[in-house]
């Protein structure tokens, strides 16, 4: 993978401006809801879904209410978000979707969806997802609405940026800090150069706007009414997101299987496993 900002479009619904991304022509096609932080232009662990099956699956990746070019006053709900994101696979002709993804805080909005549109989509992948247990601890919540409420969120992003340039291990050290459980000295020697890179572009680029608070606002559970097939993928040794909510999920979801990831902590995709993780998901996506 290679982090860098990708070009995005919007598009004028009913509902209010979305952006969103388009990769690929393949008539198969996989939606990713991003995680906290992220949006549209940013890519994270794309490529085993465009290189799945004989021609690859094409990603729609729209950004989530308040990240991006997608105002807050869109959808404020994952349930008003994933009724927009149908919307939107209706204007672009996309009649069926593959895998509706669910990554760490977009987790909640890709149940949403596969709960209330199943004759669209035909199964989901959760990685590192945020289910409907409580979430985050009270100390990130507050913290997160100290370090990322609309006056301050652009000057914490500023200092990230400011800190990886200057001192890019420093940063990956205070950052990675609150992604595992382990010591933070195990994670950074678990990396590699390239994945330190990698990991130092993608914070660099990462912005809340308005999204990260309303993230932390309760959504009504709806992981019962998920009937499609799900693979779950999560870390015990997840800080950010407690493995007790894929455990969870995967105990509600009727047709749920749960694939335990080795990663030190959240970022799964950086982890010595993660190709027998990816081929997991392609076994998944290749099933009937």
């Amino acid at each position: 993978m290679t982090i860098v900002e990708r070009e995005t479009a919007t598009a004028y619904l009913a509902e209010g401006l979305v952006e969103y991304r388009l990769k690929g022509e393949s008539p198969e096609t996989v939606v990713i809801f991003h995680g906290g932080h992220m949006r549209a232009a940013l890519a994270l662990g794309e490529e085993v879904f465009t290189t799945s099956g004989p021609s690859g699956h094409q990603v729609l990746v729209p950004s989530r209410p308040g990240y991006g070019r997608t105002p807050l006053v869109t959808a404020t709900t994952p349930a008003a978000f994933a009724d927009l994101t149908a919307r939107l696979c209706d204007e672009l002709g996309i009649e069926r979707i593959a895998a509706v993804v669910g990554i760490s805080a977009g987790g909640r909005t890709a149940l949403t969806m596969a709960a209330r549109h199943p004759d669209l989509v035909c199964r989901v992948i959760l990685q590192s997802a945020v289910g409907f247990g409580p979430w985050p601890d009270r100390r990130t919540r507050l913290a997160g609405r100290l370090a990322f409420g609309a006056r301050a969120e652009a000057a914490t992003w500023a200092a990230v940026r400011l800190l990886m340039r200057a001192a890019p291990r420093a940063g990956l050290r205070l950052l990675l800090r609150d992604l595992s459980t382990r010591p933070v000295g195990q994670v950074m020697a678990g990396l590699s150069e390239h994945d330190r890179a990698e990991l130092v572009a993608l914070f660099t680029l990462m912005r809340s706007g308005e999204g990260f608070v309303n993230d932390m606002l309760p959504v009504p559970d709806c992981a019962g009414q998920v009937t499609q097939p799900t693979l779950i993928i999560a870390s015990r040794t997840d800080r950010s997101v407690p493995f007790a909510h894929a455990e969870s999920l995967a105990a509600t979801i009727p047709r749920a299987e749960l694939a335990e990831s080795r990663a030190d902590g959240h970022m799964i995709w950086f982890a010595p496993d993660y190709p027998t993780i990816a081929r997991r998901i392609k076994d998944f996506l290749a099933t009937a």
